[in-house]
This record gives C-alpha cells, sequence and structure tokens, in this order.
C-alpha cells in the first residue's frame, strides 16, 4: 500500500497535550502527541485502553474541550477544502465555529452505534439533518439523498430503513447508518473510533471494505483508531503507535509489521495470534503507568525488558530514524 506524500498535509498536529483535572487529581491523557495526515490517506493509531487514542480523535471535533476540568493545548493546523481559510488551528477555534466543521469537514464514527444515535429520531432524519444544516439542501432534497446515501452504504431497502428507529436495526445496519451520516456531507477527514467493534467478522470484513471503497471514491482521509492489528494491517499505509498518551514509534505497516523498533511495538505484535505461527502469546508484563501522577524516565521502563538506568531518568523523545519515527533510547534493530 503507497504512502502519500506529506509535502501538504490535510491537518498537522503539533504537541498536543490534554490534562482533565478533577478535585481529586489531573490526568495526563495528551502527552505532546505530533504528526501529519495528508489527503486521502488512512493511517492507523494504535494502542492498549487509555493510552490517548480516543482523546486524540476528540480534540480534533473540539470535543476535548468541552469536557469538564479539560485543558488543551498545542496546535491542530487544519486545511479546509470547502472554505476561502488557507488553515484554521482547531485549538483556538471557538466551540461555536467547530460546528461548521464538524460533520461537514471533519466526521467522526465511533465504536458504538446505539450510543451514538439519537434513539427517538428515525435514522433517516438523522442522515437529513447535516445535509440540511451544513449544505443548506431543502427538507425533501434531503431526503431523497439520505436515502442514496442508505443505499451507498450497502442497506437494503433503504426507502424502508429511512423511516426505522435505531432500535429496529441490527448492530451492523446502525454501525452501517453511523459511516453515511460520517459521510453525507463528503468531509476531507473521517475519524474511525474502534469502528468494528463488537461486531462479528463477517460484517466487521463488511464495514472496512465498505470504509475502504468509499475513502477510494470520495478522497476521504481516515484516521482508523483501534487496537485489532490485523484491522490495520489490511487496511492503513502508516501506523502510529501510542503508549501512556504519548507516539512511541510511528511507522508504515509493512515496516510495523516486519521490523518493530519500539519495544513495545515489538511486544504489541507478540502477544497477537497469529494462524501461520505455532508459538506460545507473550503477554506484555506488567501494567501501564498511573497518568494521575507524575512521572520521570520513559513510561515503558517498568515493562521494557531493554530498560536500562537511563530510561527510568530520562523520557525519550521521538526521533527520526530514516522513514521511521521511535521514542527510545535503545531501538531495536
Amino acid at each position: 500500500m503507497n504512502t502519500p506524500l506529506l509535502n501538504k498535509p490535510l491537518i498537522d498536529i503539533q504537541d498536543l497535550r490534554v490534562a482533565i483535572s478533577s478535585d481529586a487529581s489531573t490526568v495526563q491523557a495528551v502527552r505532546g502527541v505530533s504528526f501529519q495526515v495528508s489527503p486521502g490517506e488512512m493511517i492507523g493509531i494504535v494502542g492498549e485502553s487509555a493510552c490517548g487514542k480516543t482523546m486524540t480523535a476528540l480534540s480534533i471535533l473540539g470535543l476535548s474541550r468541552e469536557i469538564p476540568g479539560a485543558s488543551v493545548s498545542g496546535s491542530i493546523l487544519f486545511y479546509p477544502s470547502k472554505s476561502a481559510d488557507g488553515k484554521v488551528d482547531l485549538v483556538k477555534m471557538p466551540i461555536s465555529e467547530m460546528k461548521r466543521i464538524r460533520g461537514n469537514e471533519i466526521s467522526i464514527v465511533f465504536q458504538d452505534p446505539m450510543s451514538s444515535l439519537n434513539p427517538v429520531l428515525t435514522v433517516g432524519y438523522q442522515i437529513m439533518e447535516p445535509l440540511m444544516l451544513h449544505q443548506g439542501i431543502a427538507r425533501e432534497a434531503a431526503k431523497s439523498e439520505a436515502v442514496k446515501h442508505l443505499q451507498s452504504v450497502g442497506i437494503a431497502d433503504a426507502g424502508q430503513r429511512f423511516s426505522q428507529y435505531p432500535h429496529q436495526l441490527s448492530g451492523g445496519m446502525r454501525q452501517r447508518v453511523m459511516i453515511a451520516m460520517a459521510l453525507s456531507c463528503k468531509p476531507s477527514l473521517l475519524l474511525a473510533d474502534e469502528p468494528t467493534t463488537a461486531l462479528d467478522v463477517t460484517i466487521q470484513a463488511q464495514i472496512l471494505s465498505l470504509m475502504l471503497s468509499l475513502r477510494k471514491n470520495l478522497g476521504t482521509a481516515v484516521i482508523l483508531i483501534t487496537h485489532d492489528l490485523s484491522i490495520i494491517a489490511g487496511t492503513c499505509s502508516r501506523v502510529l503507535v501510542m503508549y501512556a498518551g504519548k507516539i512511541v514509534e510511528e511507522t508504515s505497516t509493512t515496516e510495523f509489521f516486519s521490523n518493530p523498533r519500539h519495544p513495545y511495538s515489538q511486544a504489541l505484535i507478540s502477544s497477537v495470534p497469529r494462524v501461520d505461527e505455532r508459538k506460545e502469546l507473550s503477554p506484555i508484563p506488567g501494567s501501564p503507568p498511573d497518568i494521575t501522577k507524575p512521572f520521570s524516565g520513559c513510561s515503558y521502563a517498568d515493562r521494557c525488558q531493554y530498560s536500562n538506568r537511563i530510561c527510568s531518568s530520562v523520557d525519550p523523545s521521538l526521533k527520526a530514524y530514516g522513514a521511521r519515527k521511535v521514542a527510545c533510547h535503545f531501538p531495536l534493530a
């Protein structure tokens, strides 16, 4: 799978930090994340639960700023295709202005469509709404477009399904409706947060195939967030590995699977069962650090078999090694 050139990014994230404070503690959810995505590119973000994957996506949409006690810094430069603005910083953009970006320029598909869809509105109306809001389409025309979008995501009898409510659809159908909603305004960027969780393998394959075909037809860039490495292998050109709120490795998908250079990347791959190898799985020992408390050094040091004295005292920065980047004092050969 070819990697698009990064000389003209669609989105450029630099030193993104998200901290969420309460009376009891402060969670450092995202700690200095930087990366770019090109138009039409599909990248994957992988890592254990609570590593900052979803919070990074929410920050792109400005949703992390709406969390009580949240503090967001850094920059998210976005180059919109539907306005005259050369670029906008989504971190500094007022929330009131973010409404013209959400669902129009940037859309998201969440992992649980049942809780993301409004249970008291028909699925058809929920697809019509962004069309009327962002594109100014009249109600009847929006209805016709909504039916077409339901058809485009492979829903049979789209005219009948248009008038149904989320609880009347299967899990796979609800996820297709979410994708139809997300792509209804032809966004430049789609955020897919665990889009196949809780779906059986047949429906998973159909959803991923749908996303790939829509990306090819519409030219939409995709950031796919998942813990399932097999999904990354078949869909993405690049992989970002996150651990304890930071990116610890960024590389091509091919290099990630054939030659991981961060010990955590290696551990992730070793913990996944493979049909072509008969060997015991190697679970990752220990647990991620408590991100509500300050810590020094590499966040992976306590779990790393290659850890040295410097690892416990100095936090490694993300350095370039050829075409990839690794945050490790002793990257693997």
